[in-house]
C-alpha cells in the first residue's frame, strides 16, 4: 500500500499564492457593460445614424433596470438573483412602454429617459435603505 502526501499550495512567482486567476474578470466585465450601456443611451438620445445604435440601446434598456433590481435583491443567491433581475427589467421596460403608449407619448428618446430615471430611482432607494440600516446599526 502506498501513502500519498498532500502538498501545500505553492506560492506563485508574483506573490499571489492561492488566489483565483479569474477573480479580476468580473469587475472588468461590469465596467465594459457599463460603457456599452452608456454608449447605447448616448446614441439613442443623440439620434446618431450608427449600426451600433440599435444593439447598444437595447443593451441599455435591459442592463440599466437589471442592475437596479439586482442591487435591490442583494440577499438572494446569484442564479435566482440574475433570473429575477432580468424578469424585473423586462417588466419595467414593458410597463414604461405601455404607459407611454396609453398616454400617446411614445418616443424612443422618451423611453430611454424614462428607463434611466426609473432605474436611477430604484438604485437611489436601495442606497437610502442601506444607509438607514448602517446608521441604525451604529446607534444600537
Amino acid at each position: 500500500m502506498q501513502t500519498l502526501r498532500i502538498k501545500p499550495p505553492s506560492s506563485d512567482r508574483d506573490g499571489r499564492s492561492g488566489q483565483d486567476p479569474g477573480r479580476g474578470l468580473s469587475p472588468l466585465l461590469a465596467g465594459a457593460a457599463f460603457v456599452v450601456a452608456g454608449v447605447g443611451a448616448i446614441l439613442a438620445l443623440s439620434g446618431a445614424d450608427s449600426p451600433l445604435r440599435g444593439p447598444f440601446t437595447l443593451f441599455f434598456l435591459l442592463a440599466a433596470p437589471t442592475s437596479a433590481v439586482g442591487a435591490a435583491l442583494r440577499g438572494l443567491e446569484p442564479f435566482p438573483r440574475t433570473v429575477v433581475s432580468v424578469a424585473g427589467a423586462i417588466a419595467i421596460d414593458l410597463l414604461i412602454a405601455q404607459g407611454m403608449l396609453a398616454v400617446h407619448r411614445w418616443s424612443v428618446t422618451g423611453g430611454v429617459i424614462a428607463v434611466a430615471v426609473v432605474s436611477a430611482l430604484v438604485l437611489l432607494l436601495v442606497l437610502v435603505r442601506r444607509q438607514r440600516r448602517r446608521t441604525a446599526r451604529r446607534r444600537a
